[in-house]
């Protein structure tokens, strides 16, 4: 049983009144996404191209689009619709393909000259802070190994007195074109050029400094300035402290990911603080003050009498500040429980033992639960016995 074929507009995943640009824009992310180049040996991404590239045929032509609306998948078979039958796999996709892969090859009027200003990568580090560091922020120092342009050749590479010369591979360029088969056939496929790499010119004569880099790396000291309310794995940019740009272009920059250490008694959600703290059974059945730690340092809290274990507290505007607006603060969240002592004098066993007694007896709650059954279970005899005579 031949396979069923899905929608085309279901395949491209747009609506049936989508219009070209619309259909063009989603055939475009499925093609890079599945592209045969792109997923070498996989045959499951290889289907699914084909499949887009089908439906990207039929509903970028009026024509085609407007039978397919009408007679659906029936249109392009033998005998169906107006076409009676439709042979995708002899369809010419090259105007498809450079449209659609212009930007994704490197080739059309969308690339940009490699040899021209661009800005330099980003760098990435890290920096470790305390729970309390990350509520209220912190300054903190970072030691790293930064590039500047080189001194001696003023960042061109070549040796001082020395210039570049034109890319003999490229013609200063800095692209070269190639022809390959793909499954559309014979494409041009644009590469920056190996020889100079895209950048048009080549040092004959490198600078003896930074060895034709262009630039010289240098521990230097960085501060950064760590807001308050920053969470772990957040980032903090800091601009033009990156790599050095290339033919005059900006500088990168660095970017600083927060790793906040754990706490042994705080944990965070958002702006909340939350933790545990321990309560006597005095003061949980009588009611009294305890001591709570929050960020800010011990605050007393007056527990009311009754309070059961795991009873939850709220300490208004003691959580961990916004990063928007850092006069603006969660809450801490405090969950009482009961503290039960392991060890006791003689003389506090009897007083809770007495306790005990006035307040429900449960010490003896199963002895006396046992003498009621049996007495239960005694009179029940003694009363059948009486019917029987």
């Amino acid at each position: 049983m031949a396979e069923q074929k899905r929608d085309y507009y279901e395949v491209l995943g747009v609506e049936k009144n989508a219009d070209e640009a619309a259909i063009k824009k989603a055939y475009r992310q499925l093609a890079k996404k599945y592209h045969p180049d792109m997923n070498p040996g996989d045959q499951e991404a290889e289907k699914k191209f084909k499949e887009a590239s089908e439906a990207y045929a039929v509903l970028s032509d009026p024509d085609k689009r407007k039978q397919y609306d009408q007679f659906g998948h029936a249109a392009f078979e033998p005998g169906g619709g107006q076409y009676g039958g439709f042979d995708f796999g002899s369809m010419d996709f090259s105007d498809i393909f450079g449209d659609i892969f212009g930007d994704f090859f490197g080739g059309g009027s969308r690339r940009r000259n490699s040899g021209g200003p661009m800005k330099g990568a980003n760098i990435r580090t890290s920096v470790r802070i305390t729970f309390e560091e990350a509520v209220f922020g912190c300054e903190k120092e970072l030691d790293l190994n930064l590039k500047d342009p080189c001194p001696n050749c003023n960042g061109s590479g070549a040796k001082p007195g020395t210039s570049k010369v034109t890319c003999t591979k490229c013609g200063g360029k800095g692209q070269v074109v190639y022809t390959q088969q793909s499954f559309f056939g014979m494409v041009r496929n644009v590469q920056a050029c190996p020889d100079c790499n895209g950048t048009g010119q080549i040092i004959k004569e490198k600078c003896p400094k930074c060895s034709g880099q262009g630039y010289v790396a240098s521990r230097k000291k960085i501060q950064v300035s760590i807001p308050a309310g920053i969470d772990s794995g957040q980032s903090i940019r800091i601009r033009d402290k990156g790599e050095p740009g290339t033919a005059g272009g900006p500088r990168g920059d660095l970017l600083v990911e927060v790793v906040v250490q754990r706490h042994p008694i705080f944990q965070r959600q958002d702006t909340n603080i939350f933790s545990t703290v321990p309560v006597s059974f005095a003061v949980a059945a009588l009611g009294g003050e305890i001591m709570i730690d929050t960020v800010d340092g011990k605050v007393a809290y007056n527990v009311k009498p009754g309070t059961q274990t795991d009873t939850r507290v709220r300490l208004k505007g003691k959580g961990v500040p916004s990063l928007h607006n850092a006069n603006v603060r969660g809450d801490h969240y405090v969950t009482l429980v009961l503290q039960v002592p392991d060890k006791l004098s003689k003389e506090a066993k009897e007083a809770l033992i007495r306790f005990d007694e006035l307040t429900g007896n449960s010490l003896k709650a199963v002895d006396q639960y046992t003498k009621n059954k049996e007495s239960a279970e005694k009179n029940g005899e003694k009363k059948k016995k009486k019917r029987l005579f």
